[in-house]
């Protein structure tokens, strides 16, 4: 299927411009379907690049406390599978920001394979992130997803060994996603000090963009990380805006639209 490239095109652009790409996580429908909506206007309209959103899972294994809670305030808000396509059909109303679901593989093997992929494309995703489901045991999504255009992305952990890269990146289209911590999503006071390396690493299997995740939440540590990879990740230090702001609706976009321009300061790489 004939699809438009839209994670390259945006790559592209931001290798133009010298710059780090922004990956902005955020749940869908966190803390409910309107304000979410109005969350992810703000952080495409304040420089996000590709918003990540996180499926709403009740058991989110790989993730730490604050995008727990926000996968349980969206639940309780009553989001189902079909309000997160919703979502994305209203945000491609008015942006062509590439979306990328990071979602578990369950989510997807229930509805059946072939059944969400679809639904995903027919909707405006671009790609999956399917935090549990190793390469190995991921053919039948990849093929999927071939078949629909959608872009598969998985992950490489700093536990991860070199000679398991090339499986990795040979299930992989879209970008490669580095764990910069092992462990849980979360805020951390510092990076570690091999990520130079690790990247580096990655890039001698593979020519796709590698974007690096986990911990990051301040214009310095973003700097650091658009040294030496195409894109950064970040989400806790996102998701805290709505945390710290329930039931003040304007005031969750006020902060949130705040924070990502803070962060955009670091993404240049001249």
């Amino acid at each position: 299927m004939e699809t438009i490239d839209r994670i390259a095109k945006l790559f592209s652009s931001c290798q133009e411009k010298k710059r780090a790409a922004f990956v902005g996580y955020v749940c869908a429908c966190d803390p409910n379907f309107d304000t979410s909506l109005s969350v992810c206007r703000a952080l495409i309209e304040r420089g996000v690049d590709i918003l990540e959103l996180g499926v709403p899972f009740s058991d989110p294994l790989a993730d730490g406390l604050t995008n727990q809670l926000a996968a349980q305030r969206a639940l309780e808000a009553g989001c189902g599978r079909d309000d997160v396509f919703r979502l994305v059909e209203e945000i491609r109303k008015f942006s062509e920001v590439p979306i990328v679901f990071y979602t578990y593989y369950n989510l997807i093997f229930s509805q059946g394979i072939e059944e969400y992929v679809a639904r995903s494309r027919e909707a405006g995703v671009d790609g999956l992130l399917t935090l549990d489901l190793p390469p190995e045991e991921a053919s039948e999504l990849v093929a999927s997803c071939r078949q629909n255009g959608l872009k598969n992305i998985f992950i490489i952990a700093p536990t991860t060994p070199e000679n398991r890269i090339p499986t990795i990146v040979e299930s992989s289209s879209g970008f490669i996603y580095y764990v910069s911590r092992a462990g849980v999503t979360g805020e951390r006071k510092d990076l570690a000090d091999d990520l130079d390396i690790r990247v580096t690493t990655i890039k001698k299997y593979t020519d796709l963009p590698v974007v690096v995740g986990f911990g990051i939440s301040t214009p310095e540590q973003v700097s650091k990380v658009s040294a030496v990879a195409d894109g950064v990740v970040i989400g806790s230090t996102l998701v805290k805006c709505i945390s710290e702001n329930l039931g003040n609706p304007d005031l969750i976009v006020e902060k949130i639209s705040a924070r990502t321009e803070t962060l955009s300061t670091g993404l240049s790489k001249m």
